[in-house]
């Protein structure tokens, strides 16, 4: 009798290990399971589409994407709190991430995901990680503008008046005048925009326009990053009359900016969208960026896009992407100026 009992307990415990096996399947299976997850996207989808498309047809997983601009994006997530139907957020710039972060949305990225991109370019907590690298420049018409800027505060001299070009809607303008708060004092920020508005700074929706509007003569520079040169020269199947253009080194108007990605605290697809973060940063996805997108890959030793230098032989300020998080501070300082 004793042996029975041993043997029906012996029995019972098989059972309950099998149970607890079958019960780990499980969970993994539906880990695996997931089937679409929900992007934030401030990349425009004329860019982003074709790389969201590859992950796609490689993951299987399906893209919910929603296309806006960064900072209003950031400030739908803020709104949306734990409630946010999105899983990632992918953004154009530094501090429309920084201020998700800040409101403590964002989960931790492991140490393995994006490891190849330089701490430079992560938030110290790894709440967000960078994608790709996007310089400031000043855009110019070479045959009319016959002396350079040295400095984003020239630009505020006679010689350039009704000449400049600027969007304060866009979210890396925005970037880099919070960088421009930060670094000088809101005070300085705000005489900076008031002396360029008396200047006759003319305003633009978006930063192709600018460009666009250098290359049709109405003015001769504008602020705008790097790539949109090549992106109008492409769509319009020509080259223009319009060429890059670097202050000083040091100058916050050369400030480096990124484009990057966080995971929502309150997603439970951590493993896929940990997965289309690390194809975002993977060595073949970077090197297509520079290629297709003129963008500026962010691994170590990666080669530039073609035409700009190098992102450590630019002359950028040094300049901690997590204090771009308020921009809530820089829009309501253009809404006071007028500018928004």
């Amino acid at each position: 009798m004793p042996l029975l009992k041993k043997s029906a307990l012996f029995a019972v415990v098989l059972a309950l290990f099998a149970t607890i096996l079958t019960g780990c399947s499980s969970t993994d299976e539906q880990a695996t399971e997931v089937t679409e997850i929900t992007v934030y996207s401030g990349r425009s989808e004329e860019f982003i589409a074709p790389f969201f498309a590859q992950w796609e047809a490689q993951s299987g997983i399906k893209l919910n994407v929603r296309y806006g601009d960064s900072a209003e994006l950031a400030a739908q997530i803020l709104e949306e709190g734990s409630n946010s139907p999105a899983d990632l957020f992918l953004s154009q710039d530094a501090g429309s991430l920084g201020a998700v972060a800040e409101a403590g949305l964002f989960t931790q990225v492991s140490a393995e995901i994006a490891s190849a991109i330089p701490a430079t370019y992560v938030a110290a907590n790894r709440n967000w990680v960078g994608v790709t690298g996007r310089a400031r420049v000043f855009a110019y018409a070479p045959d009319r503008l016959k002396v350079l800027p040295q400095s984003v505060t020239d630009l505020t001299k006679s010689r350039y008046k009704n000449q400049i070009g600027i969007a304060p809607t866009n979210a890396s303008f925005q970037a880099f005048l919070t960088a421009l708060i930060e670094n000088k004092g809101a005070d300085f920020a705000k005489n900076w925009l008031k002396a360029l508005q008396a200047n006759g700074v003319k305003i633009y929706a978006k930063n192709s326009a600018i460009v666009e509007a250098i290359d049709k003569g109405e003015i001769s520079i504008g602020l705008v990053n790097h790539y949109y040169i090549w992106e109008v020269s492409e769509g319009l199947g020509r080259a223009i009359n319009v060429k890059n253009g670097f202050f000083a080194p040091g100058d916050l108007g050369n400030l480096i900016n990124v484009s990057g990605a966080g995971i929502l605290a309150s997603s439970k697809k951590y493993a896929a969208a940990e997965d289309l973060i690390n194809f975002l940063t993977s060595a073949a996805s970077q090197a297509k960026f520079v290629s297709d997108t003129h963008e500026y890959s962010l691994i170590s030793g990666a080669a530039a896009p073609a035409g700009v230098p190098a992102l450590d032989q630019i002359g950028a300020p040094a300049v901690d992407l997590a204090a771009l998080k308020n921009i809530k501070a820089t829009q309501d300082l253009l809404i006071e100026v007028g500018l928004l």
